[in-house]
């Protein structure tokens, strides 16, 4: 291979275009700084690729942003998203630092960093077809104001590169589980605890039994976990609860067991006489199954991570990103593309220098290669 095609990502470029990224603070709930951040993307795009993007605007969440390079069907599509769980004023107590070979700041490893690696990847790249990047502003809120777009853009795609961050240790992901989440609702009736008791019907009681009837769906050698991780209800002890409300988070690694859970939640009868369920929500992301296209995909990038340098492992997680949509759609999907790090969601959040210049050098054969 010859040595413009392995030329080293420039480190200092990156790193202050990272750097500006980071400081346009973005928490998915607020569209004037996600805006912001979106202003700071498309001036990167135009700096290093001459490429000025199309904006997506929504009156009900942050611009999203597409950049189109070379014209003809097929695309290969980057996805990323610029949107972080970080609130306002996070920058002052966690500021962007470069120590050495890790970098620190909210939002820097999920994943601004990987926006800066699509953007240096390109710069040089000599693609065969097009090439669609997309980055969304509200990825860690459901993406319900980009999922169309998402589907839309990936639908001729031959692949779908997910620049989110690798697992710890540099693996990417070819597998998801898909999530599902519900509310339930008990109406019971109330009386007075001690005077009538028979008279009331207990809404706590029958959220008990519901509770041990979700555990009782979970199929973890299946991949398939339920958590009822919030539970409320009643008034005070000497009232029988006239209502109660559990929230429940499902995770499945298979469509078919989404399908048997959701169907079985959604079937869930009372046990106690007078007693009234209600029940809300469903699936939020399907699941990324690890199918051919995707392993072919994989098998792709692991040789020429060898190229590069590195050696590439693959691992399944249990977080679902928007490659969830399109590995859905059956467009082979490859996630965890962005670069080695930790702490996603925590102080600790930081990454890899030297990973993201491999992964940046990486993501370019990729392109290349499709």
């Amino acid at each position: 291979m010859d040595g413009t095609l392995m030329q080293r990502p420039d480190q200092p470029a990156m790193l202050a275009a990272l750097e500006r990224l980071v400081a346009t603070e973005s928490p998915s709930s607020d569209k004037t700084r996600c805006d912001a951040c979106a202003d700071e993307i498309a001036k990167l795009f135009q700096q290093r690729l001459g490429v000025a993007p199309i904006r997506h605007r929504r009156p009900d969440a942050g611009d999203h942003l597409e950049i189109r390079i070379g014209e003809g069907s097929g695309p290969v599509v980057l996805l990323c998203h610029h949107d972080t769980v970080w609130p306002e004023g996070t920058l002052g107590r966690l500021p962007f630092h470069v120590q050495g070979d890790r970098v620190t700041g909210p939002g820097s490893y999920d994943m601004k960093a990987g926006i800066v690696e699509a953007a240096f990847a390109l710069e040089h790249a000599r693609p065969r077809r097009p090439v669609v990047v997309l980055s969304t502003s509200d990825e860690e809120i459901g993406s319900a104001s980009s999922r169309a777009l998402i589907e839309e853009t990936a639908r001729q795609a031959v692949a779908v590169l997910v620049l989110e961050p690798a697992v710890t240790g540099g693996a990417i992901k070819t597998a998801r589980k898909g999530i599902a989440d519900f509310v339930l609702e008990v109406d019971g009736r109330a009386a007075h605890a001690g005077v009538e008791p028979e008279k009331g019907v207990s809404a706590i009681e029958e959220l008990a039994h519901q509770v041990l009837a979700l555990k009782g769906l979970a199929r973890p050698a299946l991949g398939t976990t339920i958590n009822v991780g919030v539970v409320g209800g009643g008034t005070r002890p000497n009232v029988v609860a006239a209502h109660a409300r559990a929230e429940i988070d499902v995770r499945f690694a298979r469509a078919s067991e989404a399908e048997r859970v959701v169907a079985a939640i959604q079937g869930l009868q009372p046990n106690l006489e007078g007693a009234r369920l209600r029940i809300s929500g469903g699936i939020d992301r399907p699941p990324m199954e690890r199918s051919p296209g995707v392993i072919r995909l994989a098998q792709l990038a692991q040789r020429l991570a060898t190229d590069v340098g590195f050696t590439l492992s693959e691992m399944s997680t249990g977080g679902a990103s928007d490659g969830n949509f399109t590995a859905a759609m059956g467009v082979p999907t490859l996630d965890g593309l962005g670069p080695d790090g930790g702490g996603a969601h925590a102080d600790s959040e930081h990454l890899l220098v030297e990973s993201w210049l491999q992964r940046t050098q990486l993501l370019r054969l990729l392109i290349e290669a499709l």
